[in-house]
């Protein structure tokens, strides 16, 4: 073995360590303290970042079982296969809407993996009718969490990580 295969070797296996949580949505990645809520911007429910959407549809950020679904489609839980709770919520205030300009595509206590297909929305819509169209992505049981990484610039969802955890 030469010197860059040991190299190679110990960077892959520090990154190894490292659980990469993918982009939801596709946009441009919000720090969570600029998101218009109190509840997101001061972490009560969890830590993460927030995403300003372009796109129309979220999708499963890591591999796991869908938890909950919201009834209004507007937001959902998901357990990774690592123990990760995220909590996917699009826009603020969004609940006001009962459901509309939201599709639901998943189901609750599905096995879903990576970029798996969850909601399809109606951005314009949105747009025109939510308080923010920001879209928190925080991660639920940060007790369990030794250290987070938030990234930053722009995202594809089901591609492009938005943070990286070490458990």
């Amino acid at each position: 073995m030469g010197l860059f295969d040991k190299l190679k070797q110990f960077v892959s296996d520090d990154d190894q360590n490292y659980i990469e949580i993918l982009a939801p949505i596709s946009g441009d990645i919000v720090k969570i303290e600029d998101v218009p809520d109190v509840v997101f911007a001061e972490k009560i429910v969890g830590d993460g970042v927030a995403i300003k959407p372009t796109g129309n549809k979220i999708v499963a950020p890591l591999s796991g079982k869908i938890g909950k679904i919201f009834e209004t489609n507007h937001a959902f839980a998901i357990e990774s296969d690592d123990g990760i709770e995220l909590f996917v919520h699009f826009g603020i205030d969004t609940v006001e809407l009962k459901g509309e300009g939201f599709k639901r595509i998943a189901e609750e206590g599905q096995q879903v993996k990576a970029g798996d297909p969850i909601i399809e929305f109606d951005l314009a819509f949105l747009e025109g009718k939510a308080k923010s169209i920001l879209t928190p992505v925080v991660i639920s049981n940060m007790d369990s969490i030794h250290e987070l990484i938030k990234l930053s610039g722009p995202v594809e969802e089901g591609k492009t990580p938005i943070m990286k955890v070490k458990k």
